[in-house]
């Protein structure tokens, strides 16, 4: 069942309201809970502080104090560990205070949960598999006062993250709640004791214990002398929360503000980005300081000294409010809701440059909402909305959000008219959680635009898309080390070659900053250009490896680079310092190519040795950067020894005669990693071997001679004849000639010409000359020079490559439809 979270916790709020002790909150809690969130709760207090209890300080022990479970729960209960521990000792640099101090809710996402657990429940405590446990702090202003766990059947869906919030929330109010309950205990309760109450284990409390705790900043006892708005007002004021009935009470003693701002900006500080500090201010402030806050900031916000658009245009960006409550009794009630704060105002405001808004913009402190400059810079703000949800007098504070140059927004505190109006310390309280909002905001924009930045040279330095080779299907992923870390110096690239071969490349550069960025940009042009010259696979090493050295002495950076020809079905692999490649045999079959390791790139000194091996037809070749295969929990031979089994796994699923879809077998390997594997960026390079027929190529050896274009027209036609391609004997014929022709005229050695049928119909043509030909446009006086124009307006695609042993020119040709099964040999001739 799915419950609406502000419904629970509008009546989690009221049933705690109504408690009078820790106990009886910490009963409310987890009656709220079972009955509409969990199927279990665990709920540990702190022991009763002493007025020397500090807000940073974690209780030395927790007392189990309450535990519910459903009827007919036995499952969990017994899953939780029998018995529970009734005492948790919480060790001051264990992974449990940490998690107390940080005061965030818990899921199995996080990895300090299950430490933080063992600690609580035991060393070994049996709870439900994936994400259906959470673990709650139960803290406020004043600090850690327990924890609660939250338990769902296997059978019941998993937490998400929005129950992750909905946890927090309820965690808070019964925090509050206890560090609410009364000193001295009601009239008709037993005599206190000294000591805290007794835990309490499977069953409601039957006795009330008060607590010693005093009133924190941040609530209040429950309000039973709360009047009603006068009769008089003739607009709606802000509607009476659930809460108004326990309401803070105002921070009267300094010491409360003090606690209060403390643990507000530290919350404030804990984001990073500009939706986490802003949400940051807004439970910070709600409930404790106000009932709701409206936040608006500058549209576009203003970055580092750039200067700001004109005129000034402010958008809410973000509203929050105590639950409304309604009198609903039923968690189901089909009764509707009330409109939310962003329903009652504009969303977006133009601020005249002489108006009253401008005004108090201007003047950065806060002020009153009953000032006549407030009053008349309101509508402004909110537009027709602001007599609805503007109490009268001093229930509500704008406050300007100024960053360290200009203003980026405002807030807006209200208070309903049955809480105690703001005092004028309390200015001074909203205008420090303005100053430390807007200066978080001013450094997340600058931090945003930074890893913009940082993504784009990424993202520049790595291919856009793969080329789609003859041959061979490719695909790639990468993933940074972290969401705060996106720069990194791994690589991948696939570079066509001459003769349809391609070369694949996976390289990384030492570090995670710009530099390696940069640096991994530099090599990754080497690479492409050396590529180019179609040096060996050595050879491009060995020169990467110079290039390294050039670029500074700490350069260091490891990479593979291998070259694979689909008509040979042959790769050639050099290694300088990268792991090993897997290679993925048909039916499932994997192994760790053996090839020579090599030294990293930038040692210097060292040679590179190539192997060749065998490229099996529909075998899959992957190549990785070492973030796959190594972390802090697993060194790089028991990583590389996963991967090939996970790749095993995947490649039996699709049965012995087909290979798996490259795409989901890339997911699949990067879905192996736990939240502990990614110390490192990843760069994936998976290519599919599909190679070319021996029956789609034909070959030959021609002397260079006045006959061999002659001869080259007749060996072509012939072979288009037995390929059922007469179509394209023409233009073939033509194109064949003038390429052979200009390659004769120039060669001193056999020339080589070369048909290949794939979804399009290739012609190379190689010889000993390492000139390019260039393109020109001939004069209608010269009686040559028009030979590329014909290819180049014939052709599908044409171009020219060197080679170490001279050149190659190629043109492509679209083939028609086929409309019969062809086939055909081709043997090497001369």
């Amino acid at each position: 069942m799915r419950s609406d979270p502000q419904r629970l916790l509008a009546t989690a709020v009221r049933r705690i309201a109504r408690a009078e002790d820790r106990a009886e909150v910490v009963h409310e809690l987890c009656a709220v809970s079972v009955e509409h969130f969990a199927d279990a709760v665990l709920v540990y207090l702190a022991p009763c502080p002493g007025p020397s209890h500090e807000p940073e300080a974690v209780p030395g022990q927790l007392h189990l104090t309450a535990s519910r479970f459903p009827e007919g729960g036995q499952d969990l209960a017994e899953a939780s560990g029998a018995p529970l521990p009734a005492l948790a000792s919480v060790a001051q640099s264990g992974a449990l205070a940490e998690v107390l101090r940080a005061g965030e809710t818990l899921s199995r996402l996080s990895p300090a949960i299950d430490p933080a657990l063992r600690e609580l429940l035991g060393p070994t405590p049996g709870l439900p598999e994936g994400h259906r446990v959470l673990l709650a702090p139960l803290s406020d202003a004043r600090g850690v006062v327990g924890a609660a766990v939250f338990l769902r059947r296997p059978d019941r869906e998993a937490f998400d993250t929005d129950d992750v919030l909905t946890a927090g929330r309820l965690s808070a109010q019964a925090a509050l709640g206890v560090s609410e309950a009364p000193a001295d205990p009601p009239p008709t309760a037993p005599a206190p004791s000294p000591s805290c109450p007794p835990s309490t284990t499977g069953s409601p409390p039957t006795a009330s214990t008060p607590s010693t705790a005093a009133s924190p900043p941040t609530a209040s006892a429950p309000s039973t002398a709360a009047s009603p708005p006068p009769a008089a007002r003739t607009h709606k004021p802000l509607p009476p929360s659930p809460a108004s009935t326990a309401a803070p009470t105002p921070m009267r003693r300094e010491g409360d503000r003090l606690r209060f701002a403390g643990a507000a900006t530290r919350r404030i500080a804990r984001g990073i980005d500009l939706d986490e500090i802003v949400i940051g201010l807004c439970r910070a402030s709600v409930p404790t300081f106000s009932d709701a806050i409206l936040v608006y900031l500058r549209e576009p916000l203003p970055v580092g000294d750039e200067r700001p658009v004109e005129p000034l245009v402010l958008r809410l960006h973000r509203t929050d409010r105590i639950p409304q409550d309604d009198g609903l009794l039923s968690m189901d009630d089909p009764r509707p809701k009330p409109p939310a704060l962003d329903e009652l105002v504009a969303e977006r405001c133009t601020v005249p440059g002489g108006g009253a808004l401008a005004e108090v913009l201007r003047g950065v402190r806060p002020v009153f909402t009953g000032s006549p400059a407030a009053q008349a810079a309101l509508p402004e703000l909110l537009g027709k909305g602001s007599e609805s949800i503007t109490p009268d007098g001093q229930h509500a504070i704008l406050a300007p959000l100024r960053g360290r140059r200009r203003v980026i927004g405002a807030a807006l505190f209200l208070r309903s008219p049955e809480r105690p109006a703001f005092e004028q310390d309390d200015l001074l309280l909203a205008a420090q959680l303005a100053t430390h909002s807007a200066l978080g905001i001013d450094k997340a924009a600058l931090y945003g635009r930074e890893a913009y930045i940082a993504d784009e040279l990424q993202r520049a330095m790595l291919p856009e898309t793969l080329p789609r080779p003859t041959g061979v299907r490719l695909a790639s992923r990468y993933l940074p080390a972290a969401e705060t870390a996106r720069v990194g110096g791994d690589w991948y690239d696939a570079i066509p070659l001459p003769g349809s071969r391609v070369a694949l490349v996976v390289g990384d550069v030492m570090g995670h900053s710009m530099t390696s960025a940069a640096v991994m940009g530099q090599l990754r042009t080497t690479a492409q250009t050396l590529a180019g010259l179609d040096m060996p696979p050595q050879e491009v090493l060995h020169h990467l490896d110079e290039q390294a050295q050039r670029l500074g002495a700490d350069r260091m950076a490891t990479c593979l680079y291998a070259v694979y020809d689909p008509v040979a079905h042959r790769i050639t692999i050099a290694n300088a310092g990268h792991p090993p490649p897997i290679l993925v045999h048909l039916g499932g079959r994997t192994e760790v190519l053996r090839v020579p390791p090599g030294a990293p790139i930038g040692v210097g000194g060292v040679a590179f040795e190539a192997v060749e091996l065998d490229a099996p037809a529909d075998a899959t070749l992957l190549l990785y950067t070492d973030g796959l295969v190594e972390s802090r929990l697993r060194d790089v031979w028991t990583g590389i020894e996963q991967v090939r089994e996970k790749l095993a796994a995947t490649a039996r699923l699709t049965g012995p005669d087909r290979p798996p879809p490259l795409e989901e077998l890339c997911d699949e390997v990067l879905d192996m990693l736990g939240p502990g594997d990614r110390d490192d960026d990843i760069a994936l390079l998976a290519a599919r071997f599909e190679g070319i027929a021996p029956s789609d190529v034909a070959y030959w050896f021609l002397e260079p001679s006045e006959a061999t274009p002659g001869r080259a027209r007749r060996l072509v036609r012939r072979t288009l004849s037995r390929w059922g391609l007469e179509e394209l004997s023409d233009s073939t014929e033509l194109l064949v000639s003038e390429v052979v022709t200009n390659a004769v005229r120039y060669a001193s050695r056999p020339i080589t010409v070369r048909l290949l049928r794939t979804h399009v119909l290739r012609c190379e043509v190689t010889d000993d000359e390492p000139r390019l030909p260039v393109l020109g446009q001939a004069r209608a006086t010269d009686e040559g020079g028009r030979g590329l124009y014909l290819v180049n307006r014939v052709a599908r695609r044409w171009g020219a490559s060197r080679l170490s042993t001279g050149k190659v020119v190629w043109f492509e040709l679209d083939r028609p439809a086929v409309t019969g099964s062809v086939t055909a040999t081709a043997a090497p001739s001369r």
